[in-house]
C-alpha cells in the first residue's frame, strides 16, 4: 500500500497517463466509423434502449448490431394510447435507413455530428414496429419499474428530470428560460446532485455500518444510478469522483483532490473519449477544477458569501464555454445562481427524491416546480444583463483561461482589466473588424436573405413552414428563427437587425416574423407594396404593441453607405406580384433579390430600368416556372444563382424550365448546398456552403 501511495503520488505517474491518453486519444480519433448496415436493407431487429413521444412522433433508440434512431409517426391517438413497448423490449423495424445530416446553417447544431459522438451512424424513418419479445433484462425492468411509477405522478416531468435525468418532457420554452438564465446545470444531474445523494445515504448506513463500508456501498450505487440515469457525463464524472475520493479515504492514500478529479478525466477519456466533445463534460470538469484549486478561498463562515463566491468563480471559469457555444452571456445569472441553487439544493432536488417514494407530496412538488417555472420565466424577461458577443475563437479561450490563472496565481487585479479588455474587444469585433456578407439562409421551403454591411444588419423575409390542416394531437411548431436563425444572428455577433424587410406577405417569406420581433431585436420593418393581408396585419398588431415602425412600398434605403433600389412599386392584384424586388451594389458586386416576383413583375422592370449584369441573383419563387423568364435572365447575366427551396417539397421547385434559363450561371440551392454565403474580402467575393 506504501509502494502504491507512492506511485500514485509521484509526477512520472501523471505525466505517463497524460502520454498514455493522448496517443489513445489520437489513434480513436483516427479509426475511421462506418455503419455496418446495408443502406438498402429495410429492416432492423434490436432492443429498445430509450424512446421518447412528441405529438405523433416516437423517436426509438434501437441497439441490435449497432446503435440506430428510428423514427415513427403515429396513425391516430388511438394508436397512441394503445402504446404498450417497453426499455428492453426486442422489436422488429421496417423503414428506409438514411445517413444523418450535417448542418446547413453557419454554426448551427450539427445532428450527425452529435450521434456520432454516440455511436450512431444512421437513422429509419420506420414504417413499421412489431414486437418480438418483451424485456428480458432486470436492470432494464428496474429502469421500466421507476418509469412506470414516475408516469402515475402530476409532477412526472420534474420527478424524471430530478431522478433519472432524463428531460424529456419538460416544456422547451420553460427549459430555454433556464438555459438564458445560465441555471440549466441545476435539472442536470451532475456534482451537486450526487453529493446531496450521497450524504443522505451515507447518513442513513452509518447508522447501521462502520464508515468505509458505507463508502463502499454508496460508491456501488452510484456505479449502478450513473447507468440509470443514462451515463451522462456530468453524473458519471461525479460518480467516479466519489468512488476515487472513498477509496483515497479508506486506504488512506493522501492524493490531493485535484489530482483525483485528473485521475477521474483520464478514466472518463479511455472508457469513452468521445466524452470530450460533450459540453457537460467540459463544464463538470472546468468548474470542478477551479473550485477545487480555490477551495481555500471558499471557506467563509457565512454560507452566502460561500454561495456567491461559487456562483462567481463558476460563472467567470466557464464564460468562453458558454460563449463558444451558446454566443453570448447572461451577467445576471450571478445573482440567480446564488438563489436558484440554495432553492434547488435545499427544496426542490430533495422533495424530488420524498415524492418519489411518497405519493402524497406530488401536489406539493407540483407546486414547488410550478414557482420555479414562474420565478425563470420572469427572471428570463429582464434583458438588460445579457450581452451577444459572438463565437469565440480557441485563441481566444486559451488566452482568457491563461489570464484567468494568472489573477487566481497572484490576485493582481491588472489581469482582472485585461479579461476585461479582451471581452470588450470580442463584444466589439464586428465593429473593429467590419464585415460583409450576404447569407442566403436555408429555411426549407421558403426565403431568408441576411445582408450584413459593416455594422448594419438587414433580414430580408423570414421563412416559415407552412403547415397544412392537422389534428391538435399532431401539431409540432418548431420555430425556425427561435431555433436556428436567431443563434445564427448571435454567433456572428449581430446584436439587432436593422431592417426586417419582408418581400410579401406569404407565409413561407414572413410566416416567422412575428417570432423575430417577440424574441431579437427589430429597430424597423418594410413591407411591400399593395393592401396587408391577413399575416401583415397580426405582425402590425406586434409592431404597434412594441412600438416598431414600420413602412411600405418605399423605393430606396440607405444602409451604411449602401444603398437598397427597391425595384417594384406598381400594385398588383396579388401578393407574388406586389414582391419587394431589391437591387443592391456591395464593393462593386451586384446583388438582385427578387421574392416571388413572377415574369409578370420581370417585365415592368425591364421597361423601366437599364439592368446591370448582376453577380448574385436570389431567383424569383423558389425556380418556379411563371418566374426567370430567358429574356429576363439574358437580360441581367447573373454570375451565381442562389435558389431557395425545400428539400423534395410538395410543388416540384426548382422547374427544369427555369433551370435551363439559368444554365450560364452557377447555380446554388439551399436544398442541395444549404445555406449559401457571399462575403466581400479584400474586394474578392469569396463563397462558402453548409452542404447537408
Amino acid at each position: 500500500m506504501k509502494r502504491l501511495k507512492i506511485i500514485l503520488n509521484s509526477k512520472i505517474f501523471y505525466i505517463l497517463l497524460i502520454v498514455i491518453t493522448f496517443i489513445y486519444f489520437f489513434a480513436f480519433n483516427n479509426i475511421s466509423r462506418k455503419t455496418k448496415i446495408d443502406l438498402n436493407s429495410k429492416i432492423f431487429e434490436g432492443i429498445i434502449t430509450n424512446y421518447k413521444i412528441d405529438k405523433n412522433l416516437l423517436t426509438l433508440e434501437i441497439k441490435g448490431k449497432e446503435k440506430i434512431i428510428a423514427y415513427y409517426y403515429f396513425n391516430s391517438l388511438e394508436e397512441i394510447n394503445n402504446f404498450n413497448y417497453k426499455l428492453g423490449d426486442k422489436v422488429l423495424l421496417t423503414g428506409t435507413f438514411s445517413i444523418p445530416s450535417n448542418n446547413t446553417i453557419p454554426n448551427g447544431f450539427n445532428y450527425k455530428e452529435y450521434l456520432y459522438h454516440k455511436y450512431i451512424y444512421v437513422v429509419m424513418n420506420a414504417d413499421s414496429i412489431k414486437k418480438i419479445n418483451n424485456n428480458a433484462n432486470w436492470f432494464y425492468h428496474i429502469k421500466n419499474t421507476i418509469n412506470d411509477h414516475i408516469d402515475k405522478y402530476k409532477s412526472k416531468n420534474y420527478l424524471k428530470t430530478f431522478i433519472i435525468g432524463d428531460k424529456s418532457l419538460l416544456d422547451k420554452d420553460i427549459y430555454k428560460t433556464y438555459q438564458n438564465n445560465g441555471i440549466s446545470h441545476l435539472l442536470a444531474i451532475s456534482g451537486m446532485h450526487i453529493s446531496l445523494l450521497s450524504t443522505f445515504i451515507i447518513f442513513i448506513l452509518n447508522k447501521f455500518l462502520n464508515k468505509k463500508l458505507s463508502l463502499i456501498i454508496t460508491s456501488l450505487f452510484l456505479i449502478f444510478y450513473m447507468f440509470l440515469a443514462g451515463l451522462t457525463a456530468s453524473v458519471v464524472r461525479s460518480s467516479i469522483l466519489f468512488g476515487l475520493l472513498a477509496l483515497n479515504k479508506i486506504f488512506n492514500l493522501e492524493i490531493k483532490t485535484v489530482k483525483v478529479l485528473f485521475f477521474t478525466f483520464i478514466i472518463l477519456l479511455l472508457f469513452n473519449p468521445f466524452y470530450i466533445y460533450d459540453i457537460g463534460f467540459i463544464y463538470s470538469f472546468v468548474i470542478s477544477f477551479f473550485l477545487i484549486v480555490l477551495s481555500k478561498k471558499l471557506n467563509s463562515k457565512s454560507y452566502l458569501k460561500n454561495v456567491f463566491l461559487i456562483s462567481l468563480i463558476s460563472f467567470f471559469v466557464s464564460l468562453p464555454i458558454t460563449l463558444y457555444n451558446s454566443y453570448e452571456i447572461n451577467f445576471f445569472s450571478i445573482i440567480l445562481n446564488i438563489f436558484f441553487v440554495p432553492l434547488v439544493s435545499f427544496i426542490v432536488f430533495p422533495l424530488s427524491l420524498l415524492t418519489f417514494f411518497i405519493p402524497i407530496l406530488d401536489n406539493i412538488f407540483l407546486i414547488v416546480t410550478n414557482v420555479l417555472e414562474k420565478l425563470s420565466y420572469y427572471s428570463n424577461n429582464i434583458n438588460y444583463f445579457k450581452f451577444i458577443f459572438g463565437k469565440v475563437s480557441i485563441i481566444f479561450i486559451i488566452t482568457y483561461y491563461l489570464i484567468l490563472i494568472s489573477f487566481f496565481k497572484t490576485n493582481k487585479k491588472i489581469f482582472l482589466i485585461i479579461i476585461f479588455i479582451i471581452l470588450l474587444i470580442q463584444y466589439s469585433l464586428n465593429i473593429i473588424v467590419p464585415r460583409k456578407y450576404v447569407i442566403s439562409i436555408d429555411v426549407g421551403q421558403g426565403d431568408s436573405i441576411l445582408v450584413h454591411t459593416n455594422n448594419k444588419t438587414v433580414l430580408i423575409d423570414t421563412g416559415g413552414k407552412v403547415s397544412f390542416q392537422q389534428d391538435e394531437w399532431k401539431k409540432k411548431n418548431p420555430s425556425i428563427i427561435i431555433n436556428k436563425l436567431i443563434p445564427m444572428f448571435k454567433s456572428f455577433g449581430i446584436k439587432k437587425i436593422d431592417y426586417l424587410i419582408l418581400s410579401h406577405g406569404d407565409y413561407d417569406h414572413m410566416g416567422e416574423a412575428i417570432n423575430l420581433v417577440n424574441n431579437f431585436k427589430v429597430e424597423k420593418v418594410i413591407f411591400n407594396c399593395g393592401s396587408y393581408n391577413n399575416l401583415e396585419k397580426e405582425l402590425i398588431k406586434v409592431l404597434d404593441k412594441k412600438k416598431i415602425k414600420y413602412y411600405s412600398c418605399i423605393k430606396e434605403l440607405n444602409i451604411d453607405k449602401n444603398k437598397l433600389y427597391f425595384l417594384q412599386t406598381k400594385e398588383y392584384d396579388n401578393e407574388n406580384d406586389n414582391s419587394n424586388v431589391i437591387y443592391t451594389e456591395l464593393n462593386g458586386y451586384k446583388f438582385m433579390f427578387m421574392g416571388d416576383a413572377s415574369i409578370t413583375t420581370e417585365k415592368e422592370i425591364m421597361s423601366i430600368y437599364n439592368l446591370p449584369e448582376i453577380d448574385v441573383l436570389k431567383v424569383g419563387h423558389h425556380g418556379c416556372r411563371t418566374s426567370s423568364s430567358k429574356e429576363f435572365i439574358n437580360e441581367i447575366d447573373p454570375r451565381y444563382s442562389i435558389i431557395s427551396v425545400g428539400k423534395n417539397n410538395r410543388y416540384g421547385h426548382p422547374n427544369k424550365e427555369a433551370l435551363n434559363n439559368l444554365n450560364n450561371s452557377k447555380i446554388y440551392r439551399t436544398d442541395i448546398d444549404g445555406s449559401i454565403m457571399f462575403e466581400i474580402k479584400n474586394n474578392k467575393l469569396k463563397i462558402e456552403t453548409c452542404i447537408p
